[in-house]
């Protein structure tokens, strides 16, 4: 007869493949799973099963999305990438590093991977339709970036990480898993630079800069692909020419608004108060999302419809879930039994291969609360560097979101345009799988092996 910790392990591996097969949020999916094992397997009371509720987890990830959602209501977010749109002038070969760089700093501040994603796709595949870049080099550099500003203090992916490594009492370092994700999806992206024609587009001759609005249909059209892409869809039309007006090209080229600039210092503050006063980032978060409605509560009313409350639901459900496991014993019985087959170092190799497969199907949020407690007993042993480890298991199980059966990757899929879109969906799957084999075991060498 199965034990209580095999069961509540079929249980995990069965929500992963039901979320995966279905389109079914797996937080649902991990509530229920809490219930069921808690109830039936561990005969926990429904009280201890609310305790793995994570209270500050929830108000960290609605209070960051809220702010983001506030900032994308106000015109900010359009206006900044603009900006940075206008400062690139002619030069053609900076454009895939603009957009590799504003879609990092958008994850970096709080918005979730695919919403920055979805926001920068239309614009830079429309790009490199226009001037002749490699679509595949558009669309990538857009997703690591959003990858490499992922684990910020301040972000989504770094929040959840750094909350479930504190509760696990093992080391903690903020900054070097955020660095090690910036680092290592910038040397990717340098290495498909040069690989996918950046190199070529260097020697080109600058060209008059064009209206951003004439790029792939507007800011307004990302929210479409994004709900068509977040339903699963990974073959879409592409998007048509919307026929640039000129008359909007005054409006583009306006300074920011008071609310605009408002909302930059607010992100400044935000980044201040968290991490040099060490403020709680979630109350942080709401406070400044508050002040910013204040000041134009009309512009802000739907902001609060924006929070990304799937996202939000998949994130707690699976911590609770992981909290059941953790009050079985399941987590230390799964660690002592990983680290009792091989090595520390084997082990630690095993868990970013897993995570790095796992999550290229499924949620990588997911991945990384579910994965990261069942290193903890053999990292307590110290014969594993556990920062190495969490920087190494945090970037496998997130850069593997180039794959077009993720929502990322469907979003570049969604938008390139004047591509084969069946040459170019097999091109984003071949590059998928080779970064889901080949990451992990580098990451693993490079932040695991070498710092033992």
């Amino acid at each position: 007869m199965p034990t209580p910790h095999l069961l509540s392990i079929a249980v995990l591996v069965l929500m992963f493949v039901v979320a995966t097969a279905l389109p079914i949020n797996m937080g649902v999916l991990a509530f229920v799973g809490a219930f069921l094992v808690g109830t039936f397997v561990a005969d926990m009371p429904a009280k201890a099963i609310f305790l793995g509720f994570p209270a500050d987890l929830f108000l960290t990830l609605a209070g960051i999305t809220y702010l983001f959602a506030v900032a994308q209501k106000n015109g900010t977010i359009d206006w900044l990438v603009r900006l940075a749109v206008r400062a690139v002038g002619g030069r053609i070969a900076a454009i895939p590093w603009i957009m590799f760089g504003i879609a990092a700093l958008l994850t970096s501040v709080g918005a979730v991977s695919p919403a920055a994603v979805a926001i920068i796709a239309p614009i830079a595949l429309g790009f490199a339709a226009r001037h002749g870049i490699n679509p595949l080099l558009m669309g990538l550099m857009v997703v690591h970036g959003a990858q490499g500003g992922g684990f910020s203090p301040m972000s989504i992916y770094g929040g959840i990480t750094n909350k479930i490594v504190h509760k696990a009492g093992l080391p903690l370092n903020e900054m070097a898993t955020a660095l090690a994700s910036l680092g290592f999806n910038l040397m990717v992206a340098a290495g498909l630079f040069c690989l996918l024609g950046g190199l070529k587009l260097m020697r080109k001759p600058q060209r008059a800069a064009q209206p951003v609005a004439a790029m792939a249909g507007g800011f307004a059209m990302h929210e479409s692909f994004s709900a068509r892409a977040m339903a699963g869809a990974t073959m879409v039309a592409p998007l048509e020419d919307d026929g640039y007006d000129a008359s909007k090209k005054a409006g583009e080229d306006a300074p920011g608004t008071f609310c605009q600039y408002l909302t930059v210092a607010g992100l400044i503050a935000l980044g201040v108060l968290t991490l040099y006063f060490k403020l709680d980032i979630g109350f942080v978060a709401l406070t400044i999302a508050l002040l910013l409605t204040l000041t134009a509560p009309n512009l802000q009313k739907d902001a609060l419809n924006q929070i990304s409350w799937p996202e939000i639901m998949l994130i707690v459900g699976v911590s609770t879930f992981v909290g059941v496991l953790d009050k079985m014993g399941t987590i230390a019985f799964v660690g002592h039994s990983v680290a009792g087959l091989t090595s520390p170092l084997i082990a630690a190799l095993l868990l970013c291969l897993i995570g790095a497969v796992v999550s290229a199907f499924a949620s990588s949020t997911a991945v990384l609360g579910s994965l990261i407690p069942l290193a903890v007993p053999f990292l307590q042993g110290g014969d594993v560097s556990a920062i190495g480890f969490i920087a190494a298991m945090a970037v496998s199980s997130t850069i593997v979101d180039v794959s077009p059966f993720s929502t990322n990757g469907a979003l570049v899929l969604a938008n390139a345009q004047g591509v084969d879109r069946q040459a170019f969906f097999r091109s984003l799957m071949l590059y998928g799988a080779g970064v889901t084999l080949i990451a992990p075991v580098v990451l693993w060498f490079l932040f695991v092996v070498l710092a033992t």
